[in-house]
Formats: structure tokens, sequence, C-alpha cells
């Protein structure tokens, strides 16, 4: 968890150093000290999590600061701490919405100790039941969300299934743009630990020099800079399930860490001594060939053997052509309903050039050019010239040469990108070619190539 930022406005300089020193005993807190309403007011910026209020400040009172507090930053818990013992005051605030009202007598130190205790725990309560919430209404019924009904990806639903009624470790492998996370999150949500935190960490985006903080978290003082205690990925996953994302990209040090972890169920924070017990659901994901890197000395054969756990592996989009077209619609009818547009078509002839194309990018791709072709359409209707592929000519020569095409298509496709390269220069493309003239004449007169 990140650290709970409390303020403590309190004009008794002894006193609220009193309270400081208290509650700066828990390393979790960031505690600061704050001498009147109007500077409270300013600080309100750095979002506190927590404030404790003296009721009788010398600019405003408990009452005034609490109003202007919550017209700021309404969420915000806040605590009043008064000298005064009026019943119908701390009832009046109460009924305003304030945490607790604590009289400022020789047990204040404890029962504001345990009024954060217990903010604290009510505090994760919501958050937990509103990540639930949001994570639960938007997906991860995957029959829905997972969209096609090919069979490579019935397959693919069969293993979700396995996977989320056990607790085995998953390793999910597929190219970039196959839905990698999507299955991730479609094991959580559908396994006995949904009701626990999901964390999901992407090796490739963070700077090897931060991983090992990142993951295991440290103590105050580990190191320069470090000063308040963090708690690392490990830990926020705990009753959970920890996705770490490209894990082919993890550093050999970090890998024999991780390994550790995995075999014995616990952490130290980089500084401390303490050892935290753990117990988390591992799921993996990588468009690697991680037997690969291990024979070529760049993955550990041990931490493999310990994370492949069930295999599923994601098809490329080329090989699921039956679902192209369904996805298609489910993007259409995503952008229209985001935009609160009419519903857009796709014309016969922009389903067959889809169809036609290769997607390295894969369903990542698809979404992006359906989208691009959704903006560039007249009268809610896609044509041919509105759909670009975002690949560039790679479509007419190196992706094509994973779709079986005879010969004569073949040809066909080299020689409209020549054309195109060349601006329909005939003569230059039949000699880069080495082949007659007439025979790409023959073509464009018949129809059976175009011009660019």
């Amino acid at each position: 968890m990140l650290d709970f930022k409390i303020f403590i406005v309190e004009d008794d300089k002894w006193y609220g150093n009193l309270l400081h020193h208290f509650l700066s005993q828990n390393p979790d807190y960031e505690v600061t000290l704050i001498g009147s309403g109007k500077e409270c007011l300013a600080q309100l910026h750095r979002k506190p999590d927590l404030i404790t209020i003296d009721f009788g400040l010398p600019d405003m009172n408990g009452e005034e600061l609490y109003r202007k507090i919550k017209q700021a930053q309404p969420n915000v818990p806040v605590i009043i701490i008064s000298a005064q013992e009026k019943i119908t005051t701390a009832v009046d605030l109460l009924k305003m919405g304030a945490e607790d009202y604590l009289v400022k007598d020789e047990n204040t130190q404890q029962l504001l100790w345990k009024a954060i205790i217990r903010l604290r725990e009510n505090q994760s309560l919501k958050n937990e039941i509103t990540q639930l919430k949001a994570e639960l209404k938007t997906r991860y019924d995957y029959s829905t969300s997972i969209v096609g009904k090919s069979p490579a990806l019935q397959a693919v639903f069969r293993l979700i299934d396995k996977a989320a009624g056990s607790m085995i470790n998953v390793s999910i492998t597929g190219e970039t743009g196959t839905g990698k996370e999507l299955v991730a999150k479609a094991v959580h949500y559908n396994s006995n630990r949904s009701g626990h935190p999901y964390v999901a960490v992407n090796m490739a985006a963070i700077p090897k020099e931060l991983v090992e903080s990142e993951l295991f978290g440290y103590e105050k003082g580990a190191f320069t800079g470090a000063q308040n205690r963090k708690t690392g990925r490990f830990e926020e996953a705990n009753g959970g399930t920890l996705f770490l994302d490209e894990i082919g990209e993890m550093d050999l040090n970090i890998q024999s860490k991780l390994l550790r972890v995995l075999q014995e169920k616990e952490l130290i924070r980089l500084g401390g001594n303490s050892k935290i017990k753990l117990d988390f659901r591992l799921v993996v994901a990588t468009h690697k060939n991680l037997a690969d890197e291990v024979k070529k000395g760049n993955f550990r054969e041990d931490l493999y053997y310990r994370i492949v756990g069930l295999p599923i592996a994601l098809p490329p989009l080329r090989e699921r052509k039956d679902d192209l077209l369904l996805l298609t619609q489910f993007f259409l009818a995503n952008y229209c309903k985001e935009n609160k547009i009419p519903e857009i078509r796709v014309s016969p002839a922009s389903r067959e050039k889809l169809l036609s194309y290769n997607y390295p990018g894969n369903i990542r791709e698809l979404k992006s050019v359906i989208e691009l072709a959704a903006v560039m359409s007249e009268n809610n209707v896609i044509e041919p010239d509105d759909i670009t592929f975002l690949s560039g000519n790679n479509h007419d020569v190196d992706t094509v040469l994973n779709t079986e095409l005879t010969l004569r298509e073949y040809t066909r496709l080299i020689i409209r990108n020549y054309l195109k390269r060349y601006n329909d220069n005939v003569l230059l493309v039949a000699e880069k070619l080495d082949i007659g003239k007439s025979t790409i004449y023959k073509m464009l007169q018949t129809g059976e190539i175009e011009g660019a």
C-alpha cells in the first residue's frame, strides 16, 4: 500500500508535536503538522488520506474549516480533536460527516491511533469493493469479453476454465496484440481469488534499476531517497493474483530472486530483516519462446519449470479469420457507443478487404484499423477506401507470404506493389521485375491489377 498521509492541524505546537511524534511511530504514516486552518487549505493539493483538526484554531473554528475542507475534497476523512466537551457540538459535527470527535485528555493519543486503524480498515474494504465492481462490471465474463467462436479460441476457453478451477501457475504465450492480459484477468476473475487484488506488472516498462524495489518494496532508509516504507507488488497481490507481463524481459539477477519467492512463499523488503509471508497466484505472459530463451542462457531453467504451470498459447489473428468479422462488429459497436453516434456498417467490399489482410499487430491492430475506418467513413458505411492498414507496404509483400495464395495471385500482388512504388511507370516496373511490359499492360487492360 502507498504511504498514508495524515495532516495534524493544531496551533498548540507542544500538543501538535506530541501527536506528530506518536503517529510517526508507524512507518506507514506520513505525518505533517500544520499550524492554521488557512495553511491546511493551502496544502490540500497534496491529497491527504486523513485530517485531524483542532476545533479551536485562531483563524477559524473547527466547523468552518471542516466545511471548507469538504468543499475542496469531499471524500477526505476528518477527525475533530477539541478541548470542548459539549455534546451538542460533537453531535452536530458527526451529523455533518466528521469521522470522529475526540476530547483532549490523557486517552486522546490511543483513541486517535485506534480511530485511524478503524478508518484504514473501512477504506480498504471500500476500495476493494469499488475495484471489484469496476472490473466485474466491464469485463471478465470471458465468453463475451474475449470475442470469437473459432475452434482455436474455443480451445483457449477450455484452458481458462481449467486454470480458473485450480491454483496452478499459468503461462500465457502469444504474439503482441493477441490479448494476453485479457486472458490473465479472465483466469483471475473466474477463480476463487476474484475477491482479492489483481496486480499487473509490465516487466518491459520498468527500468532495470527499479525492478527490485518495485517488486519487493523497501524499508525507510534502505537507500538514498527512501524516505518512507514502500510496499512492493508481491505484497499488494497477497491473497490474489500477480500478473507479470513480458516476463521474458526480466533480468537474470531478478529471476533468481523471483525463484526464491516462489519457492519460499515469502520475501524480505529491501533494507529490511523481517520475512513477509506471501500467498498469491502467479500468471505470466510473454511473446517470446521461453524454452528457446533457456537454451540461449537468457532465462533460468529452474524458474522456467516453476512458472510454466498451465500453458495457454493464444493464436494470432491470421489463424482466426473466422473471428475477424465478429471482432470487427464488436469494435465498431463499442466505438459507436463510446462516441454516441448511430450504428456504422461495413460494406461487402470492405469485408473482403479486411479478410485479405494478415494483421501482424493482431487484435490490437484490427481495433486501430476499424476505429480509423469509422472516423473516415461517410453515411455510416465503411467502404474500402476508408480502410488503411497501419503496417504499410508490408501487407503487399512480407505479411502476405503467410497466406496461402496461387502463384498468379502472388504475381499480381508483386506487380501492383511495384506499380504503386514507381508511380505506374510500366517500363521501369518491367525492367525491375525482369518481365515483359506487355504482360503488365495486359493485366492492367483486363482489370486483373489496378494502377496506383
